[in-house]
């Protein structure tokens, strides 16, 4: 019950800031801790695979993790939507894709999740 109220809240919250703040990544106005992804300038997909995997990692360990399941920061909510777009960013690159979009994001919201952490 507690995981759908604080899901509803998260909702309702991204709804209403939605239409007060624009989304746009390319500005780094909803994003000012990540700007540009520097994931965008590894060469080698092979070294950009792994820092994906390794930010994705990162996120899943926060977000299954209890002590941020329950804590009062955010960080719970950037990881959820970090380890989204970083798996999505991961599964382009299996297909030798390079989705900015999803690589811009992953580093985004790992970054945000980072900062409410400390």
């Amino acid at each position: 019950m507690k995981k759908l109220t604080i899901g509803l809240a998260v909702i309702f919250a991204t709804v209403f800031a939605g239409s007060a703040q624009s989304a746009d990544l390319s500005t780094g106005g909803y994003c000012p801790v990540a700007g540009n992804a520097k994931l965008l300038s590894i060469d080698s997909n092979a070294t950009l695979t792994g820092e994906v995997v390794r930010l994705m990692d990162e996120a899943v360990a926060v977000a299954d993790s209890s002590q941020w399941i329950h804590s009062g920061r955010p960080a719970f909510v950037w990881a959820s939507e970090a380890k989204v777009a970083c798996g999505k960013a991961y599964g382009y690159l299996k297909s030798d894709y390079r989705d900015e979009d999803y690589l811009n994001k992953c580093e985004c919201f790992h970054a945000r999740m980072v900062e409410y952490m400390y």
